[in-house]
C-alpha cells in the first residue's frame, strides 16, 4: 500500500473509535448536563487547539509539507483555541459565554473544513510523510473535534428550543 492510501485510511478510521467512545460514554454525559457545563467541558477540549501551531516549526514537519495546508490549519487550531479558551474565562457572564462558544464552534469547523479542503487541493496524502509528528493530528485528534463541534452545535440548538419564549 502506498503512504497517500495508508494515510486515507487512517483518516476514514480515526471517525470509527472516536464515534463509538463518544456514543457510549461521552454523548450520554453531555445530554445529561446543563448547557453551560457541556459547553464548558467541550470548550475545555478545544481550548488546547493552541497546539495546532506546531505545523509551523521547522524540524517537527517536513520542508516539503505545503505551507497552504501548514498555515491555514496553525492558524484555525490557534483562534479556535484561543475562542474557547476565552469562553472558559467568560463561563460567569451569559452574554459573554454564549457567542464565544458560538464564534469557537464556527471558527473551528470553518477551519477544520478547510483543512480537509487544503488537504485534498494540496494532495496531503501524497505528502502524508511530511506531516512528521503531526500524523497524529488528523488521524487521532481531528475526528474528536469535529464530532464535538457537532455535539456543541446540537446541544446549543437544543437548549434554545427549551427556553421559555420572551415577551
Amino acid at each position: 500500500m502506498s503512504p497517500a492510501v495508508i494515510f486515507n485510511i487512517h483518516l476514514a478510521l480515526g471517525y470509527v473509535p472516536w464515534l463509538l467512545c463518544f456514543a457510549a460514554y461521552i454523548w450520554p454525559r453531555l445530554r445529561s448536563m446543563e448547557p453551560v457545563g457541556a459547553q464548558r467541558a467541550i470548550a475545555t477540549l478545544h481550548s488546547f487547539r493552541f497546539f495546532g501551531l506546531v505545523f509551523l516549526i521547522p524540524g517537527v514537519v517536513g520542508p516539503e509539507l505545503a505551507p497552504g495546508f501548514a498555515g491555514f490549519a496553525a492558524y484555525g487550531d490557534f483562534a479556535t483555541g484561543l475562542l474557547a479558551m476565552l469562553a472558559l474565562l467568560g463561563v460567569k457572564r451569559p452574554t459573554i459565554f454564549w457567542p464565544l462558544v458560538v464564534a469557537f464552534n464556527v471558527v473551528g469547523v470553518v477551519d477544520l473544513v478547510g483543512d480537509y479542503y487544503h488537504g485534498v487541493l494540496l494532495d496531503l496524502p501524497g505528502q502524508a510523510g511530511q506531516l512528521g509528528a503531526t500524523y497524529a493530528i488528523p488521524i487521532l485528534y481531528v475526528p474528536l473535534l469535529m464530532i464535538t463541534h457537532a455535539a456543541a452545535f446540537y446541544l446549543l440548538a437544543r437548549s434554545r428550543r427549551h427556553q421559555p419564549a420572551t415577551a
